[in-house]
């Protein structure tokens, strides 16, 4: 099958790279409506490095016919099924295609339903299983739906596509270090925007590193608050899609921690996914955006979260490696752009300025600016 060369970067960069395959591991290979030549190159790249490929093709309109008739029996018995595969993998690569992110917004699927799928089906799947206990990577597909999102031609997001994800992420991690350390010291983190003044703390809770490990395209600094910290109020600037309908102007006030607060667009919408479960209404993460060549929203999570510039502060779930405490079906990562072109903003690390309209102020952070930053990537 003929495969396009920079396919088959990406796909030895995730086998390699990302997953780090060994041989005589078993790899899961989820690919949601990729390209047949893709998938093909990733099962030869597991092949060459000894692994054992275990592949699932989906189809997102067939998970929308799915989600019509779902509950609570079918969801814990699908989770049965999929939880004893998954507990056999030593890897997991999950690539994400999908020409309308708006399916899941079927009018025919009743209100809840994919909720239950989450709950049911997704947080013991991946959450519990794939998450903690084997080498992991996620990746979005180009494809025309994501290039009408950025509002580039096909090819010339394609092009752009594999320039963020073909980028020497190993110079990224090494330029990361420094942020990491700082954050490790910090106690108290304010963000200062418009519409935003929030305080939390961070004391304590590891930050890690996403540096083409866990995601493509990657980029960024995350840790979490301490669960109860969280008080103040923030708008985030970056439209959001979250259970097939588009959120913008999205904000929330906390109290000691709490979702007291939520409005956006879709009040109505938001409400019920706060309402989920008891977590969705705390935050498990708080992370810094990173990656140079990252320099617009296109409405898919992946991409935007790492912005250079931007923050993304997630009600619900919180990652084991960064753990607070905090437990939910929901892992809603929603951005706040703080460049000067969206609004401006200051982040401030125990009342010390840190980053000014995406742009880091201190001498030992000013590597991961976007210009220093893509020169040592790109060579």
């Amino acid at each position: 099958m003929l495969t396009d060369p920079r396919e088959r970067t990406l796909a030895r960069n995730l086998v390699k790279f990302s997953c780090n395959v060994q041989k005589g591991e078993n790899v899961r290979i989820e690919a949601y409506d990729a390209r047949p030549s893709f998938v093909a190159a990733l099962i030869e790249e597991v092949y060459a490095a000894g692994g054992y490929p275990f592949v699932s093709l989906y189809d997102n309109r067939i998970q929308q016919a799915l989600m019509t008739g779902m509950n609570a029996k079918l969801a814990t018995a699908m989770k049965d099924f999929d939880a004893a595969k998954m507990s056999k993998m030593q890897c997991y690569i999950g690539v994400r295609g999908g020409n309308n992110p708006y399916e899941l917004s079927c009018s025919k699927i009743p209100d809840g339903n994919v909720g239950i799928y989450g709950e049911r089906y997704g947080t013991p799947v991946h959450h519990e299983i794939r998450v903690p206990h084997s080498k992991w990577v996620v990746l979005r597909w180009p494809d025309p739906g994501m290039s009408a999102l950025s509002g580039m031609s096909t090819e010339d997001f394609e092009d752009y596509y594999f320039d963020v994800c073909n980028l020497d992420y190993r110079r990224m991690e090494e330029a990361m270090d420094p942020l990491v350390e700082l954050m490790n010291a910090t106690d108290k983190v304010r963000l200062v925007a418009p519409g935003t003044d929030l305080t939390f703390s961070i004391k304590g809770i590891p930050a890690v590193k996403c540096c083409g490990h866990r995601n493509i395209p990657d980029g960024e600094v995350y840790t979490a608050p301490v669960r109860d910290s969280v008080n103040g109020v923030i708008s985030y600037n970056v439209p959001t899609v979250c259970n097939g309908v588009r959120f913008t102007d999205v904000s929330l006030t906390f109290k000691d921690g709490k979702i007291v607060k939520a409005t956006s667009n879709d009040n109505a919408a938001i409400e019920r996914i706060f309402s989920s479960d008891e977590g969705a209404r705390y935050v498990g993460e708080f992370s810094l955006g990173l990656n140079p060549l990252v320099t617009k929203a296109i409405g898919d999570i992946l991409f935007d979260e790492k912005i250079s510039g931007s923050i993304h502060f997630t009600p619900g779930n919180c990652y084991d490696e960064a753990d607070n405490g905090n437990k939910s079906s929901l892992h809603w990562d929603l951005v706040l752009d703080m460049r000067a072109e969206s609004g401006g903003g200051k982040i401030y690390f125990d009342d010390r300025l840190i980053r000014e309209d995406g742009i880091f102020v201190v001498d030992e952070l000013k590597g991961l600016n976007p210009l220093q930053l893509a020169a040592s990537m790109q060579g």
